[in-house]
């Protein structure tokens, strides 16, 4: 797709070009829609790029620790009753039966052993370090291929355009966040994976395009884009066994980031080079990186202080577990 702005062709979503001399188990989820375009910018070379790593480091821990998990798992190694071990020929590596994880991967025994989160153990036995390790663990094959496609996706050209220390942030609190709401909703099974934090990326670019609205040209059709993006995964999360509180933790934690780490300076003032005649940052900016810095650190400190001791968000909101599962005569919810 493609739109115009008053003065040249431009990419949707687009931003405008800088002036010359300017030197983007309850298994927990997947998020399925790769990011808008409108980071795609061919005129990239004239702003200050950087070289992403953390995204691909990131990858590559996960990677590293499913291999773990399936090491750990060692299928062969115990029986099931649900039959034989999927792909044997992996030998310990191999997958615990289809019907027990049809995602490919090993026993919710293992996954809880190596820090899922359990809302029982973080409560009752003082680990809330679960809180963090859920987040590097994955369910199955399918479920890390599928967050970690997503995540080269949109967060690599995230990466770039914003660097490390602003995108590690993001993707590390985000995926934190997600794991407190959760812990708050889902008491009564295990969680683990990485959306949380793929979903707190997307709620960063949402407030990257708000806060940074006047530099971007076609805003209406790239805003509506991406939220169509986070509908339709939000709208995915009701599925029986997809944590979608650790999707809404993530994406609200991402959301409030986004607007304090991924501020950039308004068009005028780098027309301006940086001319202390104009302000470098709009007076909206600057509002919206406070409120979001204070209702996210009263939002995390509320959510912690609640989950270690032992509250349940159901018994103070009747209707919020339909954010995660809508009961239908082809599948039951049980959480």
């Amino acid at each position: 797709m493609t739109g115009t702005s008053n003065h040249s062709d431009v990419e949707y979503g687009q931003r405008v070009p800088p002036p010359p001399g300017r030197p983007a188990p309850r298994y927990g989820n997947d998020i399925h829609v790769p990011a808008p375009p409108f980071y795609n910018d061919p005129m990239a070379l004239q702003e200050k790029t950087y070289k992403p790593w953390f995204v691909p480091t990131v990858v590559v821990v996960e990677v590293i620790i499913f291999v773990f998990e399936m090491v750990v798992n060692n299928c062969p190694g115990h029986d099931s009753v649900y039959g034989s071990c999927v792909a044997p020929f992996l030998h310990r590596l191999s997958f615990q039966p289809w019907k027990e994880n049809p995602l490919l991967g090993p026993t919710s025994d293992t996954l809880e052993k190596m820090g899922a989160l359990d809302w029982n153990k973080v409560v009752h036995q003082n680990q809330g370090w679960r809180l963090v390790s859920c987040t590097w663990l994955h369910a199955g094959l399918i479920h890390l291929l599928a967050n970690m496609i997503c995540l080269i996706f949109i967060g690599v050209r995230l990466e770039q355009q914003f660097g490390f220390l602003r995108v590690a942030p993001i993707y590390l609190i985000s995926g934190f966040g997600g794991s407190v709401l959760s812990g708050l909703f889902i008491q009564n099974n295990i969680s683990v994976g990485a959306s949380g934090a793929l979903f707190g990326i997307l709620g960063a670019m949402l407030a990257e395009l708000l806060t940074n609205w006047t530099i971007y040209t076609n805003r209406v059709a790239a805003l509506f884009n991406i939220l169509i993006i986070a509908a339709i995964n939000l709208a995915l999360g009701i599925l029986p066994h997809v944590d979608n509180f650790a999707h809404i933790g993530g994406f609200l934690s991402g959301f409030l980031l986004g607007f304090i780490l991924l501020l950039e300076p308004q068009y005028e003032w780098v027309k301006a080079r940086g001319r202390a005649s104009v302000s470098k940052f709009a007076i909206y900016q600057i509002i919206l990186a406070v409120v979001a810095g204070l209702v996210l650190a009263a939002g995390l400190a509320v959510g912690l202080l609640a989950l270690f001791n032992g509250k349940n968000g159901n018994d103070h909101c009747g209707w919020c577990h339909y954010l995660t599962c809508v009961p239908t005569s082809s599948w039951k919810c049980n959480s």
